[in-house]
């Protein structure tokens, strides 16, 4: 089984993402892997309607990809388990953006994971947008990832864990100490 770092701590998945074969298609939905699935935004939207009753009672996953639209996804909190997004290279920072999206302004309070090309040096920044949950590229030993949790104890800018850049959290405690 493969692992993941959810809330800090290296952890078993139980969770498949599911991606397109090399002929570019999807699975159907009666063609799903049994269990836990991550299916990609694309496909939730064709076939949410047919899952009720084709795929099993398990919960499922939606990832998205960093040209989805997050806001789509809204309507259908009630009806899935987890949000991933997927980085496809180290360089795209444009899940960063949807991560805070989802955890500010559209209020998701369920497992948010970083897919793709993960990273230990971004881990800190992925957690300060809203991620709870990474999946190390496989390549990457990812106990050692848990230290960068660690490593920088002070960020200079705001974010979903603390919208104050560093400059305002002093000029307020300035001003509580005098």
């Amino acid at each position: 089984m493969a692992l993941i770092i959810k809330n800090r701590e290296v952890v078993d998945d139980s969770w498949h993402v599911v991606r397109a074969g090399e002929d570019g298609t999807l699975p159907a939905v009666d063609a799903l892997l049994p269990g836990k699935v991550i299916v990609p935004f694309t496909w939730w939207k064709e076939h949410k309607t047919s899952l009720g009753s084709a795929h099993k009672k398990e919960p499922i996953g939606i990832w998205l990809a960093p040209d989805d639209e997050p806001a789509e996804l809204v309507e259908d909190f009630d009806k899935i388990a987890l949000i991933a997004v997927d980085f496809p290279k180290f360089s795209d920072g444009r899940g960063f953006s949807i991560g805070r999206l989802l955890r500010e302004r559209y209020h998701w309070k369920g497992e948010l994971r970083a897919i793709g090309d993960v990273l230990r040096d971004q881990l800190r920044f992925h957690e300060r947008c809203g991620f709870d949950a990474f999946a190390v590229r496989a390549d990457k030993d990812i106990r050692d990832a848990l230290n960068a949790f660690n490593e920088l104890s002070i960020p200079y800018q705001g974010a979903f864990d603390d919208p104050n850049p560093l400059f305002r959290r002093r000029e307020k405690a300035a001003g509580a100490a005098a």
